[in-house]
């Protein structure tokens, strides 16, 4: 594998980034029986690139673009220690290129951002039908949480 270099998302990169989302949704759909069919977005991901509360990370190998994810800084619950918080999504890697660490050279970035932006907190959210997924965040330092419950009525 060649070299694998970061550096922040540009409007130019956006046709590579919306490929990544659909790449997301279709890992995740059958996960999730809640999900409309058809095309669906989960993310803004214009807004994202152009806003000065989110940072969009990009991997690239031998220049071509290979993972994504952001980190987008929030307001807490006014019951919590913190005011603010970072939410990282959109954590992506192209199949040829999964398990050799560029997650988590995504994540370590963009932690480094919000650690510069004086965040104490990050925080993201994951599949619980999605093992190898948490297993790379909890490889990370991150520990599960809390567990949303559903159910059709």
């Amino acid at each position: 594998m060649g070299n694998i270099k970061y550096r922040v998302a540009a409007i130019e990169d956006l046709e590579i980034l919306y490929e990544f989302e659909q790449g997301i949704i279709t890992t995740e759909r059958p996960m999730d029986p809640t999900l409309r069919e058809g095309h669906i977005n989960y993310y803004d991901l214009k807004e994202l690139v152009e806003s000065d509360q989110a940072e969009v990370m990009i991997a690239e190998v031998d220049g071509q673009i290979v993972g994504s994810g952001y980190a987008q800084i929030k307001n807490a619950k006014s019951y919590l220690k913190f005011d603010r918080y970072a939410h990282v999504g959109f954590i992506f890697v192209k199949p040829e290129f999964r398990r050799q660490g560029i997650s988590q050279g995504v994540i370590t970035h963009l932690k480094s951002w919000v650690q510069s932006r004086g965040i104490i907190e990050m925080r993201l959210n994951v599949y619980s039908l999605n093992p190898g997924a948490i297993a790379a965040y909890e490889k990370l330092g991150m520990v599960q949480h809390m567990i949303e419950m559903r159910m059709e009525v």
